[in-house]
């Protein structure tokens, strides 16, 4: 039972998704992929570098608010440059189940689109001027976008916030 009711939060995911997407006018297109046990492995199925994959991060602030961080896949949150950006001494990635119920995902699918609270974007400025794989809401599905239009839509913060990884 445990698996249909994963496919039916999957299905309620990648709609919420598909629905926020078009209602911003943001062009997506989901693909289906195979399971991956890594961001290295998902970019081999998908056939793209790591970087061009962006990890939809979910921070929470010490207040109990939340932001999204888009970073790319072979960078990391440079938490002092995050910080300052905020404007705060103190952010953190919360548990699992923090992050599902500040976004309605499941990580390994988050994706600010059509989350369940719209938290502020922030961007990586490295994810720009180009087209990206991010999660879909979903898993087994990746969507790709136009990174610009993508922080265009979301009204995103878009600065330098990584550092390799």
């Amino acid at each position: 039972m445990a698996g249909s009711t994963e496919k039916a939060r999957d299905g309620v995911g990648r709609e919420r998704f598909l629905a926020d997407a078009a209602a911003r006018g943001l062009q997506v297109e989901v693909v289906e992929r195979p399971a991956a046990k890594s961001l290295g492995e998902a970019a081999h199925i998908l056939g793209i570098s790591p970087a061009d994959i962006v990890k939809s991060l979910v921070v929470k602030h010490k207040d109990g608010t939340f932001l999204f961080a888009l970073i790319p896949g072979d960078r990391q949150i440079s938490w002092p440059k995050l910080r300052q950006l905020v404007g705060v001494n103190k952010l953190s990635l919360p548990p699992a189940d923090v992050a599902l119920e500040a976004t309605g995902y499941e990580r390994g699918t988050i994706t600010p689109l059509g989350s369940t609270h719209p938290w502020p974007v922030y961007a990586d400025a490295a994810v720009t001027g180009r087209r990206i794989s991010m999660g879909a809401g979903a898993h087994g599905f990746s969507a790709f976008v136009d990174a610009d239009a993508l922080t265009a839509a979301l009204d995103a913060v878009v600065a330098d916030i990584s550092e390799p990884a």
